[in-house]
């Protein structure tokens, strides 16, 4: 939900709004967010949620509040503990006060809480039934209060797969059982369990249902309810589609969404939202440590077997461990079960060592044929070591964003190519546009016939910008239609992964008045003269970055690569065509008196140019040439480059 612009180098503030990290840092220890209800007052937006905390293992209510309409939210921290576990706090009003109906089913009951000091202070005001309902909602519609919730002690109740009903005048007042109590027991919903407020729309009443699986849920369905009486009750299902999550593990909701609360403002035109998500399925770690064990396991077992086949491992187990001891032993039934068990395992181990005496020195390991089994069989245990390991130290697989003052934000992508590297586009939007922070991807088309839409595979908008002439300097040519603050440009024969540019995009938030890029060159001499980065790092430091992969204010960049000033330097580029670079370091240089680049190293970057015969730097000594010609004229005009950077000047290391 897009509520509002910043002018920070947040723009545009980006889901998830609220995280498990962040209560952590507010002092709560958590290990996850789940289930948000919000709740306006005046101008402030609040959000209560459920927070784990994995000391306790139960769930607790946690609160956070935004005072400018959801761009930012301050952690209040957990506002209502019990000493079972609580979850999805059901925020509503009723006669002017503030109560909360949070889930408490592992007590075996539903209770409602009042606030004493909203939002951080709430009391027990009663128990409205002693039965365990899960995610239960109140709604006020057509002159009664209307009680919903899952029931999962009821006799012959599917789990989740039927919903209960109770009505009453008043929230406080008795609940009196509807009288198709338990309803909507088909097999056709695999859930009918509430996932979110009840909202009014045109009159209509709406259910917010988890839907698509058992359990807390793996998707949103909306249902209108056509009949909702004391003695009858239906729904029928609406289309309600929310945008698919194509990255995956790399969205923050690549997994799942299964909690949607909506609310319209006072000012009945616009409605605000909240859902949560998960980047991966529940129980992940877990299936990788299973995973990775059991891989370990079939190594241990190949490694024992390959060794009794090449005579290296004894393939006997002794008969004394199966022996029995001779210790004295009270009661004849223990003496008897004690030589029962020792007799099996004297039998297992006889036929365990039949076995060995069948496999043991089966190969002849010199010999050239049991070398080669020896070689394969070693080739199979390093793959599968490498693989198991993988799964229990590799991590989820995510290449997730860095916040930054608990914020995350996007960027636009822009890249400029033509014809003869249409190849290299494809591969290099496909792989970009799964990353979490792109939001959308420019292609600036400098020449030839531009793709058809549908070439460019890409799970984010791809706009392709057509230009009129084959220039350089259309790299920065000011584009109204970009809508991030911050823009990455990346030449499209540049590879590297999703978290590298991640990181790169964190030092810009940073320092958005930089040119951060992942190239660092060093220019100096007299004259000045273009080096590349082994000779800056023998020197110990660099004064430019190349534009061909560095994050930049679009704003402030491109105003100052079109300003007056650098029209000589535009024409110089032109007529080299090169050193576009160069000239808008020299601007930025030339407006500050401090350091104006910064350096990120990627994990690993590959030079798709090296594939191809299209890449304007294949001479690498012809276009330093050139590069230094560009640095004598850029000198004579703008003055010097910044002093010298020095690498590793990081305290996260990222500039090694």
């Amino acid at each position: 939900w897009v509520i509002s612009k910043a002018d920070g180098a947040a723009w545009p503030v980006a889901n998830p709004v609220v995280t498990c990290a962040e209560v952590e840092d507010a002092g709560f220890p958590s290990s996850f967010v789940a289930k948000p209800f919000l709740f306006l007052q005046g101008d402030a937006i609040y959000m209560f949620f459920e927070t784990k905390n994995p000391i306790t293992s139960q769930g607790d209510i946690a609160a956070a509040v935004s005072e400018d309409a959801g761009v930012t939210w301050q952690q209040l921290g957990v506002v209502l503990h019990e000493e079972w576990h609580l979850s999805y706090p059901y925020v509503f009003t009723y006669k002017n006060k503030v109560y909360m109906m949070p889930e408490s089913s592992k007590n075996g009951d539903i209770r409602l809480y009042r606030a004493l000091d909203f939002p951080l202070k709430w009391e027990l005001e009663k128990v409205l039934l002693e039965k365990p309902l899960v995610d239960s909602v109140i709604i006020n519609f057509q002159g009664s209060y209307w009680l919903l919730g899952t029931d999962l002690s009821s006799y012959g109740a599917k789990r989740n797969r039927e919903i209960s009903i109770w009505y009453s005048n008043s929230p406080l007042s008795p609940w009196i059982p509807h009288k198709q109590n338990l309803i909507h027991n088909t097999g056709k919903m695999l859930s009918t369990r509430n996932g979110g407020r009840p909202f009014i729309y045109n009159g209509n009443l709406y259910r917010v249902d988890k839907g698509q699986g058992g359990g807390s849920g793996h998707g949103i369905q909306v249902f209108k309810v056509e009949i909702l009486k004391s003695n009858e009750y239906k729904e029928v299902e609406v289309p309600f589609v929310i945008n698919k999550q194509l990255k995956g593990r790399n969205a923050w909701n690549g997994a799942r969404s299964h909690h949607l609360d909506v609310q319209q403002l006072p000012s009945g035109k616009l409605w605000i939202g909240v859902m949560d998500g998960d980047r991966v399925p529940s129980g992940d770690s877990v299936h990788r440590l299973t995973i990775g064990y059991m891989i370990y396991g079939v190594v241990l077992i190949l490694v024992l077997v390959t060794g009794g086949l090449i005579g290296t491992i004894n393939c006997s187990l002794p008969l004394r461990w199966s022996l029995p001891h001779t210790e004295k032993r009270s009661g004849l039934f223990n003496v008897e079960q004690r030589f029962f068990l020792y007799h099996k395992l004297s039998s297992l181990i006889s036929n365990l060592n039949k076995l060995g005496s069948l496999i043991c020195g089966r190969i002849n390991y010199r010999t050239c044929k049991g070398r080669v089994y020896v070689v394969v069989v070693m080739l199979i245990l390093v793959v599968l070591t490498c693989v198991g390991t993988h799964y229990i130290y590799g991590g989820n697989g995510a290449e997730e964003p860095y916040p930054i003052k608990g914020k995350y934000s996007q960027f636009t992508l822009l890249t400029m190519t033509y014809d003869a590297r249409l190849w290299n586009l494809k591969m290099f939007v496909e792989h970009y546009s799964k990353c979490a922070s792109v939001r959308d991807i420019v292609v600036v088309w400098n020449k030839g016939q531009p793709p058809a839409q549908g070439e460019l595979k890409s799970v984010v908008p791809v706009r392709i910008r057509v230009e009129d002439r084959n220039s350089l300097n259309n790299r920065f040519n000011i584009d109204s239609e970009i809508k991030t603050k911050a823009v990455m440009e990346l030449d499209d024969d540049i590879m590297m992964t999703c978290d590298d540019l991640e990181r790169g995009f964190k030092v810009w938030r940073e320092h958005p008045d930089r040119i951060i890029g992942y190239y660092p060159r060093l220019s100096e001499g007299s004259p000045l003269e273009y080096r590349n980065e082994r000779y800056a790092r023998q020197q110990g430091g660099y004064n430019m970055v190349l534009t061909g992969a560095a994050f930049m204010d679009h704003g402030l960049a491109f105003k100052k690569y079109w300003s007056k000033e650098a029209e000589v330097g535009r024409q110089i580029v032109d007529s080299f065509f090169n050193c576009e670079d160069i000239l808008l370091n020299f601007l930025f240089a030339n407006a500050s008196l401090t350091s104006t680049v910064e350096y990120v190293k990627p994990a690993w970057a590959i030079d798709m140019s090296k594939f191809s015969g299209v890449a304007i730097s294949r001479n690498t000594q012809a276009h330093y040439h050139v590069r230094s010609k560009c640095l004598a004229k850029f000198s004579e005009i703008y003055g010097n480059l910044t002093a010298k950077r020095f690498f590793n000047s990081r305290g996260d290391g990222w500039d090694v």
